[in-house]
């Protein structure tokens, strides 16, 4: 994803964008009652969004109804790994293989998030 892919929305495209952004995902009737307009403006600013790969919908019912959840498609490099470290060690449950919780590999990654709180 890129700023490319934002560089002509307008301004209730960038409000609708934002929204779904800063809730993590809404429901597509959700959607168009907090930007205050009417369904068929809500989807065309969805299929736009959709179509630069800005979010993505997945059918879903809400309220006994057929609709659309639609969340944010996030650009990789905005993930905060930092997260998974402890000092220079990575977290030893990234990857494919499963981890022993008694392993020394866990227990050291463990004491360095310990050490780094001091």
């Amino acid at each position: 994803m890129s700023a490319d892919a934002e560089a002509d929305l307008s301004d209730v495209e960038r409000a609708g964008l934002e929204l779904i952004r800063e809730t993590g995902g809404i429901h597509q009737s959700d959607f168009w009652k907090e930007l205050d307009i009417d369904s068929r403006k809500g989807s065309r600013i969805l299929d736009k969004l959709e179509d630069r790969e800005l979010v993505e919908r997945e059918e879903t019912v809400y309220d006994g109804h057929n609709t659309y959840y639609v969340t944010p498609i996030r650009d990789p490099g905005d993930l905060e790994f930092s997260l998974l470290m402890a000092g220079d060690m990575l977290s030893p449950f990234v990857g494919d293989e499963e981890i022993d919780p008694q392993s020394d590999a866990f227990s050291r990654w463990v004491m360095n998030l310990a050490y780094e709180e001091y």
